[in-house]
């Protein structure tokens, strides 16, 4: 079920282990990983002091795009939790000044979204 949840768009939890040993170098003093997810190549991760969402490019996907959103950059969000149907769970994020959601994710069913959604307040 895994891959096919990457495969339909949906991200999964990874450990902070993993995700400090592959973007502890992107952090800033007194920065730390809050939790992160992951597609097959694509993922994002929360920290303390904001959101980077990273974009694996071409076929080797060598090239890699890390986009930061800071928290107080984000004027509203919402989470919509997984149904009987609808094996997925979303989250849309805001950003200052835009009518539409800047950032539209999806999580497979087993991912707490109630958690990133405490995250989120935490920091706003």
């Amino acid at each position: 079920m895994g891959l096919l949840n990457a495969l339909l768009g949906n991200a999964s939890e990874v450990s902070l282990e993993a995700l400090n040993k592959d973007f502890g170098h992107l952090l800033a003093d007194g920065e730390q990983i809050e939790a992160g997810y992951q597609l097959i190549r694509d993922g994002f991760f929360f920290t303390n002091k904001r959101l980077v969402y990273i974009d694996k490019q071409g076929v080797t996907g060598k090239k890699i795009s890390y986009m930061s959103i800071m928290y107080k950059n984000i004027s509203r969000f919402a989470v919509e939790t997984a149904g009987n149907f609808d094996l997925d769970a979303e989250l849309k994020i805001w950003i200052s000044g835009e009518a539409l959601p800047s950032v539209n994710l999806q999580f497979n069913k087993n991912v707490n979204v109630y958690n990133v959604q405490k995250i989120l307040i935490k920091h706003l």
